[in-house]
Order: C-alpha cells, then sequence, then structure tokens
C-alpha cells in the first residue's frame, strides 16, 4: 500500500540565494523593478533560478519532491536535465559537514514528482535543497511521510548570515554541472557554511551599470566579479573601474574581488585562443591597479590561469566547466573567500 504524504511548500522555509523579497515571481532572482531597467537577455535569465536553496530540518525516513518548471526545455546539448532542471538534495552530518544524498530527475513539464531518498536511518538532520540552474520553478514542494515533521533550519552562525554575491556569465550560472549543487558557488557555500546570491547571467554578464546598481542594494560579505568571458577587452577596459566605483560608494566595507577568466581548455594549441585570455586579462588586471592608485581599499584579484587547472580536462566544450572544472575553481577560490567573508 502506498505511504500516505504530507507536501510543504518550500516557501514555508528560509530561501538561500535570494537577493530580493519583491520579486515579480518568487524564485525569480531580480526584483521586479528590475524588468525595464535590465536588459531583456539579463531579466529573463534572473527568472532562472540558479543559486536558489533551501534549508530544513526532519526525522522523516524519505524525503520526495514536486516541482514545476516554467520553461519546456528540461536539458541543453552540453548540459543534463539533472542540472538544468533538476533538484539537488545534500544532508549535514553529525560533524557539520554537508554530504550530497539525492538529485530530482525531472521527468516531464511542467511538473514532475519523484522520491529523492528512502531509507534514511532515524533521527532528526538538517538538508539541503537546491533549485534548477537552466529553469524557472513556479512551485516547488517536499513530501514527507504523513506523521514526519518538517521545520525552519537554525539561523547561520553570527558572521555568517550576510551573503557572498557572485556576479558573472553562463560559468557562474552554473554551465555545465550536471547538478545545482556541483556550481563552485555552490560548493564554496557548503565549504564555507554561509549564504550565496548567484547572479550569473549566461552570455550576459557584461559589468553593466544597471545590474551593479541592484547589486549594491545588497549587504554583502563580498562582491565577485567574474564577467570576463562574456566581455571583450575593450569593454573590461571601459567597464571595470566605473562597476568598482560604484559598488565601493554604496558599500565602503565590502572586500571586492576581480576575477580572471579562464583559461581556454584548448589554448594549449590554438594562439587565437591564448590571445583573447592574454588581452582581457591585461586590461583587467590595468583597471586593478588604476583602482589601487585612485586609493580604493579591499579590492582583490583572482588569477585565472590556475581555475580550471593545468591539464586541460576540466570543460566540456573549452569554456564551460564539467564538474571537475567546478571543483578546481571552488579550490582556486577558497583561500581568498575564507580570508573575506564569512568563514569562521
Amino acid at each position: 500500500m502506498e505511504e500516505t504524504m504530507s507536501w510543504h511548500d518550500l516557501r514555508e522555509l528560509e530561501i538561500e540565494g535570494k537577493g530580493w523579497t519583491d520579486t515579480a515571481s518568487f524564485y525569480d532572482r531580480l526584483p521586479a523593478r528590475a524588468q525595464g531597467r535590465v536588459r531583456e537577455p539579463v531579466w529573463d535569465l534572473s527568472r532562472h533560478s540558479a543559486g536558489l536553496c533551501a534549508r530544513f530540518v526532519t526525522e522523516a525516513p524519505a524525503i520526495q519532491a514536486r516541482w514545476t518548471l516554467t520553461a519546456q526545455s528540461l536539458a541543453m546539448p552540453h548540459m543534463p536535465a539533472t542540472g538544468v532542471s533538476g533538484l539537488d538534495l545534500y544532508a549535514r552530518t553529525g560533524q557539520g559537514q554537508w554530504r550530497w544524498l539525492a538529485v530530482g530527475v525531472p521527468q516531464t513539464f511542467p511538473t514532475s514528482q519523484v522520491q529523492l531518498v528512502g531509507g534514511l536511518p532515524p533521527g532528526r538532520r538538517e538538508y539541503l535543497l537546491y533549485l534548477p540552474l537552466y529553469n524557472g520553478v513556479s512551485a516547488v514542494e517536499i513530501g514527507l511521510p504523513a506523521e514526519s515533521h518538517l521545520e525552519k533550519a537554525p539561523a547561520r552562525p553570527t558572521g555568517r548570515q550576510r551573503p557572498l554575491v557572485f556576479y558573472g556569465t553562463s560559468i557562474t550560472q552554473g554551465g555545465c554541472a550536471s547538478r545545482p549543487g556541483m556550481v563552485h558557488t555552490a560548493l564554496l557555500g557548503r565549504w564555507l557554511d554561509c549564504p550565496v546570491i548567484n547572479l550569473g547571467f549566461s552570455g550576459n554578464g557584461k559589468m553593466e551599470p544597471e545590474v551593479g546598481e541592484l547589486m549594491a542594494e545588497l549587504d554583502a560579505a563580498a562582491f565577485v566579479v567574474d564577467c570576463l568571458p562574456n566581455m571583450a577587452p575593450q569593454e573590461v577596459a571601459e567597464r571595470t573601474i566605473p562597476l568598482v566605483q560604484l559598488l565601493r560608494r554604496a558599500r565602503p566595507a565590502a572586500p571586492i574581488v576581480l576575477v580572471e577568466d579562464r583559461s581556454y581548455s584548448n589554448a594549449f594549441f590554438l594562439a587565437s585562443a591564448r590571445q583573447r585570455n592574454l588581452d582581457s586579462r591585461a586590461a583587467l588586471r590595468a583597471a586593478h591597479d588604476e583602482l589601487i592608485v585612485q586609493g580604493v581599499g579591499d579590492l582583490h584579484y583572482l588569477t585565472g590561469e590556475e581555475l580550471l587547472g593545468e591539464d586541460g580536462e576540466g570543460t566540456v566544450d573549452a569554456s564551460h566547466p564539467t564538474d571537475l572544472g567546478f571543483m578546481r575553481q571552488a579550490q582556486a577560490f577558497l583561500p581568498l573567500l575564507q580570508r573575506l567573508s564569512c568563514a569562521p
């Protein structure tokens, strides 16, 4: 006989990764007033739920999920449905570490219902559920056996409540992770045990002032600007200084990190790819150095050469990381962000 399930709307919980409450749809990443203010592609991509997640506590021996997607395309040619449109579930161990537990594979459009996991050992534990990276959701529910309880997770400890804010490209948004928890931003959020806001916009991370003005509204532990893959060197030269100045005026104490583009994984053979990296990096470094001369403090720089490793094995198409590439990126970001942000 099928077990009776009790369904809980995810909105009952605290949704992390959401910088604004005044959104057109609950699971949007930018406020409703951004429509018409940012370019239309940025607005459309902001309706993807990349980086949104919820923590909860339950003693349930089994967990189901039901979610409704907003776009019919469940997958991309170079990115699986589990990453584009799926859910990703982690559980916290008794030692406080996050461990992967289950993935929610989207089955149909618009709504999928799956058992994420069954046969869990007895006991209350904390869970973390990530939402899709390259699709939007209009509803997400957690199903538990009727006699089980669902509670909000405890608040983050003092010093770990302000988010890391990442502004970037398709890579920041999560292309091409196999599941939502494997993006470097999500990995860093678990490792540092702090909230993360993902403002990655595929093909549209261009250091635009309209996005910068919105970012400046956020009380961030640190701002990470990672836009070079979508920008020509001249754009980097023109836009870096105004964006950093905008953020610094609004948030005098927040660390700001400028990130170089990753080395194309086929640049070993292709001179044009190497030159693209060199030119973009030179423009970013020059802007950084000028900002330092201007007296902009707490400005940091992450070089791109080591972000994907040195063996060329970290991408699916020379640019977008695989899970291996995302892991390497997160490891490269970690030492700097440990010093700057929400780490103990």
